[in-house]
């Protein structure tokens, strides 16, 4: 898995008018501009992400510091707060500086959970006295599904504790802020009243969802995934399992959509290689008898349920001890 390419100009000849996204929306240089619109929108939080190679180029604090970097950082937390938006501040939105993926493979490392510490510390150093929400990583489960998605996720994990123990220490009394993660699950309905579909229904948020808030709630990762994952599922020392408990003030639910779940039953005579995707023994679908779960949005796999964010957010609160969720 590559990160944070400097170009995309190599894609020129693949795009039919030969454009490139090295510029996209350009935020950078129209920042005024589009806090002048959410103002105009009135607009109260502008949630947006910190990218880490822009202001850490090689990754690491005792590299080198880019201080243009953390010029626009200011301007923009400062443009926002003249126009009475709160800044939510994500500090990863999976662009992982390529240094740290040639040096040691990134997330695959646990070598990652310093160097993420000390970038998270210098974004509470430098932004911390005006920004007072913090979430450290969006959507893990998403950036984890390349190589060894249980490695990943598990130093990701580590990596989360990590920040918040050293925000929790050194800056949260004196800054007067919160520190939370951002997770994304669909919901997901049994295809049929049979108990295995219903098992089968729970796993999939499991293997999803509970992945990483069982950790953070409890130390441990779900049951279901230990039985299912078996010893290709990291586990946490004692001291890790403390730190990952609790390491939340609130969490993000970003809920897109909805999934039928079907079991399917474990089989001795597979002898395919396990993949994530096999291991949770479910078969999610999107209709059932032919009839869709919902109308069908302009990408594929996106279908409009919306009684599913309200059934994902009741069973975060009765599961997960009532986070405080936005």
């Amino acid at each position: 898995m590559r990160h944070n390419e400097p170009s995309t100009s190599c894609l020129d000849e693949k795009i039919l008018d030969r454009s490139n996204g090295d510029v996209a929306v350009d935020q950078y240089h129209r920042y005024k501009d589009d806090v002048a619109i959410m103002k105009y929108m009135n607009t109260d939080a502008y949630r947006f992400s910190i990218s880490w190679p822009r202001i850490l180029p090689k990754g690491k604090v005792s590299a080198s510091i880019n201080q243009e970097g953390i010029k626009y950082y200011n301007n923009l937390i400062n443009e926002l707060l003249d126009n009475g938006l709160v800044p939510f501040v994500t500090l990863f939105h999976w662009d992982l500086p390529q240094a740290l993926q040639d040096e040691y493979e990134g997330f695959l490392s646990p070598n990652i959970i310093n160097d993420f510490q000390d970038y998270a510390e210098l974004c509470f150093k430098e932004f911390g006295d005006r920004v007072n929400h913090w979430i450290t990583l969006n959507e893990p489960h998403s950036y984890s599904m390349g190589t060894e998605p249980y490695m990943a996720s598990h130093n990701q994990l580590l990596a989360h504790a990590a920040a918040v123990k050293i925000y929790r220490t050194n800056y949260q009394a004196s800054q007067n802020g919160s520190i939370g993660i951002t997770l994304n699950c669909h919901w997901f309905l049994p295809f049929s009243n049979d108990t295995l579909d219903h098992q089968a229904a729970q796993r999939a948020l499991d293997f999803m969802f509970g992945w990483f808030m069982q950790p953070m709630t409890t130390g441990e990762y779900p049951l279901s995934m230990v039985s299912f994952v078996g010893n290709r599922l990291p586990k946490f020392t004692r001291e890790q399992s403390k730190i990952l408990t609790g390491s939340f003030d609130f969490i993000g639910v970003n809920y897109y959509t909805s999934n039928y779940a079907a079991n399917i039953p474990h089989s001795n005579n597979d002898t395919s290689k396990s993949t994530y995707f096999k291991d949770t023994h479910v078969n999610l679908t999107t209709e059932r008898n032919g009839i869709p779960i919902g109308p069908r949005a302009a990408s594929p796999w996106l279908f409009v349920y919306p009684r599913g964010i309200q059934e994902l957010l009741l069973y975060t609160k009765t599961k997960y001890n009532n986070p405080l969720i936005y």
